[in-house]
C-alpha cells in the first residue's frame, strides 16, 4: 500500500475506521482473546547508543544503574513466574549497541532453558550481522526485536549514533536467518502523523510483514532530550493502531510501553481497533508497566481472556 492510500484511510471518519480496522481484525483473530508476553531487561544501563527516549543511554543522566548481564539461572526464575501469571512469550531485552561473542553465546544457551519451559522466546539486542543472527536462530530463538522508532524522513531527529539503514539492515539478517521479527515504533517523540503513517506503510511493504508489531507510547524519562515530549492526542494513537490492523492484518499489533498513562477507555478502543497483544507484568526493561492486577481487572470487565497462543481464524 502507498503512503497516499495509507494517508487516506488514517483520516476516514474515525466511526468508519474503526469498522473496517475491526472487521479486518475478526477476520484473521479471535477478538476476544490477547496474547500476553513479559519482558525483563537481562542487561541495562550504560548504553552508548544515544536514543533521545532512552532510560539506558550512557549520554543522558537518567540515574538508571548499570547492571551486568544476569546469568541463566536468574533469568529462569523470571520467565518461571512469567510463564505462572499467564504470559505465554519471555522476551529478553540487553542494552548496548550489539552483543559481545561472549554475551551472545550466553544468552543462546539461556534461550534454549527458556524454551524448555515451554515459552516463546524474543530478545532485544540492537545491531545483528548474519553470523550472529544464525546463531541466535539455531539457539531456537522464536522473535527477534528491533523497532525502526519512526519514519525513515524523522529518525536522525532521534537518534545520531547510528542510521535508519542500520536498523533495516539488522531487521534483513534476522529474516534472512529464519527468525520471526518484531518491529514497531514509538508515537509522542515530535514526529507528525505523516511521519507515523510511513512508518507502518514501510513496516507492511516489507517482504514479509512483522509477526508483531509494538506500538509505543513514549514515557518520557527525566534526563533525556525527550523528557518533556509531546503528548499523544487519544484519537490519534487509536487511529494508528487501526491502521497497523489494516495493513498488516495477520500480525499481532501490540500495545506496548505508555500503557500507564492511558485510561480503561483508550485501552478498550485501542483493543477494539485491532491491537491483540500486550506487555503483562509490573515493568518493561527500566519503565513502570501496568500492573497485572489492573489488567486482570480491565480484561474482565471488557470480556477479553489470555490464551497461550492467538489462533489465527482459517
Amino acid at each position: 500500500m502507498t503512503f497516499e492510500e495509507a494517508n487516506a484511510l488514517f483520516h476516514l471518519p474515525f466511526m468508519e475506521l474503526l469498522f473496517k480496522a475491526h472487521s479486518i481484525h475478526r477476520e484473521n483473530f479471535d477478538p476476544s482473546t490477547l496474547q500476553t508476553s513479559t519482558l525483563l531487561s537481562i542487561k541495562t544501563g550504560a548504553c552508548s547508543e544515544n536514543c533521545s527516549y532512552c532510560a539506558q543511554s550512557a549520554h543522558y543522566k537518567t540515574n538508571t544503574p548499570k547492571e551486568n548481564m544476569l546469568d541463566t539461572e536468574q533469568i529462569l526464575e523470571y520467565a518461571k513466574l512469567a510463564k505462572q501469571k499467564g504470559s505465554s512469550r519471555f522476551c529478553m531485552g540487553a542494552s548496548g549497541r550489539s552483543p559481545t561473542d561472549n554475551e551472545l553465546d550466553s544468552i543462546c544457551e539461556t534461550i534454549k532453558e527458556v524454551k524448555k519451559l515451554g515459552l516463546e522466546t524474543c530478545v532485544t539486542l540492537g545491531l545483528l550481522n548474519e553470523n550472529q543472527a544464525k546463531k541466535l536462530k539455531d539457539s531456537g530463538l522464536d522473535f527477534y526485536n528491533h523497532n525502526i522508532d519512526t519514519s525513515r524522513e524523522y529518525y536522525s531527529q532521534v537518534i545520531t549514533t547510528r542510521t535508519f539503514e542500520d536498523r533495516l539492515n539488522t531487521i534483513k539478517n534476522v529474516r534472512d536467518a529464519g527468525l520471526k521479527i518484531c518491529v514497531g515504533g514509538i508515537l509522542g517523540m515530535g514526529e507528525s502523523n505523516e511521519d507515523r503513517i510511513n512508518m507502518l506503510v514501510l513496516l507492511s511493504n516489507l517482504p514479509i510483514p512483522p509477526e508483531s508489531v509494538p506500538i509505543n507510547q513514549l514515557v518520557k524519562i527525566p534526563g533525556t532530550p525527550l523528557e518533556n515530549g509531546e503528548t499523544v492526542d487519544p484519537f490519534d494513537f487509536v487511529r494508528i493502531i487501526a491502521l497497523a490492523r489494516i495493513l498488516m492484518p495477520h500480525s499481532y499489533v501490540r500495545l506496548s510501553a505508555g500503557r500507564t498513562q492511558m485510561s480503561d477507555e483508550l485501552q478498550a478502543l485501542c483493543f477494539f481497533a485491532g491491537a491483540n497483544s500486550i506487555f503483562y507484568g509490573d515493568k518493561l526493561l527500566t519503565t513502570k508497566n501496568t500492573k497485572p492486577s489492573d489488567d486482570d481487572m480491565l480484561f474482565i470487565r471488557l470480556g477479553l481472556n489470555k490464551k497461550e497462543f492467538i489462533e489465527m481464524k482459517a
